[in-house]
């Protein structure tokens, strides 16, 4: 275990006491979201992301350490364990090196080397390895004819015997191991396009290479994506000749009457036996290394696009766009409540403009909405325009100021004929669910985007290309750290909501739900413990980051942590102020007061740590705070803006819909997001866009670029007054 956290404290960077303080919160079963938030004293203050870091490599060491323990004890059985050979195998650091090790001893299917060996060949193997003799190879192979085991000519004893050495340099874990490496660092993709005359999204890889070492994550899950496809050809080309210097001179040890058969067979070891399997493990090593950066690229998007900046204080209607089938309206109040629905047909082929108009008019006034929310599915531009003839009837008519923002509807669908939501809209028509979702999508992004698989959010990079359990798990850490880092309000919060709640599963989620129906709203967090199933263990986990603005005790709507109220009552207390008498209304006074305590003199005063003290007094200076209402809110629209209208030169200001590795898409109001390359992204170097721009981002940019007959647009964000 020592090793274990000496290595991760090198990898992550931190020191040693901290790994050992992690490993003990997280092997003692608490959550990632409260060691991040409650333990800061414990841990020396590591964050939700490099926790789940220290997660992530403590499984993958403990599995390693796990397979070098079975390995010693498989060979040790087979009676081949040298204490040289266990010692190389404890200090092997990658799961590689461990297989390579045992790979001598597995047992194999019949291949020629164990053929030969049972022809009675391995001594004349041994013999040709050496070196030694200074007879002909002819002459010794001859001493081991038998016709009886079917060596019958001296050709059968040296091809026999030849295969055996073959096998042995392929099974060799240091020939492998140096292999690799100039196999790697040698190595270039080489693609060919498979019908060179037919125009596909690979154009750009039709005749392309680029070592290895140095592709981008993103070009080579495009290679792969291409090659699965079938448009792509893909060569893995290494140096040859250095390989096979290599493999000569580690085993032919001077001139001898062996040299040229010995040349001959680590020609057919490296051709027959190893470079296949060598490149696939390569190319499976950089396709996981390019699947974890297209994970982590996911992840941030969709963390930023959950933490969203919610829209309240409107009625807002939904619009989910389409040609055929109609546009589908649905109204939801201030708290997300639907109000109303109907189906118009602006678009084609009905084009009923003064119906669906007329329509729209109405529930304008009738439920005085002051929001559209668009889909930017199908149809979405021309429903935007219709959109804004509606809007400006409005105005002319009722005098009513109405906006719209178009949302991503990605993934609608999927949430429309799910079980949630059936269970959620029992007697409404599937479609007429996803303009539901397209309107809360608005008004709360967290809330409704925890109902649907991350997978299926649509903000990622090659995200149906990568290993997909891997990518479960890490999208529902993501969306868990983002989920309690806001906190939820249980008394209105759905299951989906409730499920990310740190120490809260989907059986406990349903359960507050049933509880809350049953008994009517929570008034008090010690409350919870009456939930079926929601144990004390599990109450240590949730309980600070579940809010209660209807508690008669203030800290029940702060993310205080229950094991914290005498410390926080003690805070207030030393400011004059009685926590009864505390409310969400307090005076510039208080905060003032708050914001002018010492506070490392009164975390000895109150033997507290800093952090957590730290923590409190944020809570304190405004209980029930959301963080996401300090975020940039959606950019509100009355106008529709065309491709046609664009002009280089242009200064805009757009929404950050998408973050790669090679740049950022923005919403500029067409019907597709321009992209902000990586090099247009800052006068400065920029190695990764994620440091610059996030989803959600309100920027300014200028457009440099447009493509009229392929709709695509290229903006920067440099050299912006």
């Amino acid at each position: 275990m020592e090793k274990i956290i000496e290595r991760l404290a090198l990898e992550l960077g931190i020191r040693k006491s901290q790994v050992k303080s992690a490993i003990e919160l997280i092997d003692n079963g608490n959550t990632i979201p409260f060691i991040a938030r409650y333990r800061k004293e414990v841990t020396g203050n590591l964050d939700d992301e490099i926790l789940r870091n220290l997660n992530d490599r403590l499984i993958y060491l403990r599995n390693l350490e796990a397979r070098k323990e079975e390995v010693i004890h498989l060979i040790s059985e087979l009676q081949k364990l040298t204490p040289e050979l266990e010692e190389t195998i404890k200090n092997a650091n990658m799961l590689t090196e461990v297989e390579d090790l045992y790979r001598p001893y597995k047992q194999k299917k019949r291949t020629r080397a164990i053929i030969a060996k049972e022809k009675g060949l391995e001594e004349l193997a041994k013999i040709i390895l050496k070196q030694k003799e200074t007879s002909s190879i002819n002459e010794i192979a001859s001493r081991f004819l038998n016709k009886e085991k079917e060596v019958l000519t001296v050709e059968d004893a040296i091809n026999g015997a030849c295969d055996i050495i073959a096998e042995d340099i392929s099974d060799n874990a240091k020939y492998r191991k140096q292999i690799r490496k100039i196999s790697y660092n040698t190595g270039k993709l080489v693609t060919t396009a498979t019908k060179p005359d037919e125009r596909t999204t690979y154009d750009m890889y039709y005749n392309f290479s680029e070592n290895i070492n140095k592709i981008p994550s993103h070009r080579l899950l495009a290679i792969n994506r291409g090659e699965k496809e079938e448009a792509l050809k893909v060569k893995f080309e290494v140096d040859e000749e250095k390989i096979i210097s290599y493999l000569q001179k580690e085993i032919i040890k001077k001139e001898s009457p062996f040299k040229e058969i010995l040349e001959l067979t680590i020609n057919d070891a490296y051709k027959r036996l190893i470079k296949q399997s060598i490149e696939r493990e390569i190319r499976a090593d950089k396709f996981e290394e390019a699947s974890e950066a297209a994970i982590k690229v996911f992840g941030v998007n969709i963390k930023n696009l959950i933490l969203s900046a919610p829209l309240k204080g409107y009625t807002i209607m939904g619009f989910d766009p389409a040609y055929r089938t109609g546009c589908k309206i649905a109204v939801i109040d201030e708290t997300g409540k639907l109000l109303d629905y109907t189906t118009i047909y602006p678009t084609e082929p009905q084009n009923d403009i003064e119906g669906a108009t007329k329509k729209l008019l109405e529930l304008i006034k009738k439920y005085q909405i002051g929001m559209i929310s668009l889909g930017n599915g199908t149809a979405s531009r021309e429903s935007e325009k219709f959109i804004v003839s509606v809007i400006k009837e409005a105005k002319e008519k009722f005098n009513l100021d109405v906006y719209y923002a178009i949302v991503s509807e990605a993934g609608a669908s999927v949430y429309s004929a799910s079980k949630l939501a059936t269970k959620e809209y029992p007697d409404i028509n599937v479609s007429i669910r996803g303009a539901i979702s397209i309107a809360r999508r608005l008004q709360d992004p967290m809330s409704e985007l925890v109902k649907i698989d991350p997978k299926s959010i649509g903000v990622g990079q090659y995200q149906h290309d990568v290993n997909q359990k891997r990518l479960s798990e890490t999208l529902a850490g993501v969306v868990e750290d983002a989920v309690n880092s806001v906190g939820v309000d249980i008394n209105t919060a759905t299951p989906s909501l409730l499920s990310y709640v740190a120490g809260i599963n989907n059986t406990v989620s349903e359960n507050i739900v049933k509880y809350r129906e049953e008994t009517g709203k929570f008034t008090s967090r010690k409350e919870f413990l009456k939930v079926p199933k929601l144990g004390k263990a599990a109450f240590v986990q949730c309980a600070g980051f579940l809010k209660i603005p209807e508690s008669k005790n203030i800290l029940d709507n702060t993310m205080v942590h229950p094991e914290s109220y005498d410390i926080a009552t003690k805070v207030l207390e030393e400011i004059g102020i009685d926590v009864k008498n505390y409310n969400n209304k307090n005076t510039e006074d208080i905060i003032n007061k708050l914001e002018n305590i010492d506070i490392e003199k009164l975390a000895l005063e109150l033997n507290v740590g800093v952090p957590t003290l730290t923590d409190i007094i944020l809570e304190l200076k405004k209980p029930g705070r959301d963080i996401r209402d300090e975020l940039p809110k959606p950019i509100l629209k009355s106008d529709v803006l065309k491709i046609e209208d664009l002009k280089e030169g242009m200064v805009l200001t757009g929404t950050v819909r998408n973050v790669t590795a090679f740049g950022a898409f923005v919403d500029i109001g067409i019907k597709s997001d321009g992209l902000v390359h990586i090099s247009e992204i800052s006068d400065k170097f920029v190695r990764n866009p994620m440091e610059e721009v996030s989803v959600g981002d309100i920027v300014k940019v200028k457009v440099i670029g447009i493509d009229l007959l392929k709709g695509k647009v290229k903006l920067s964000m440099k050299n912006i007054s």
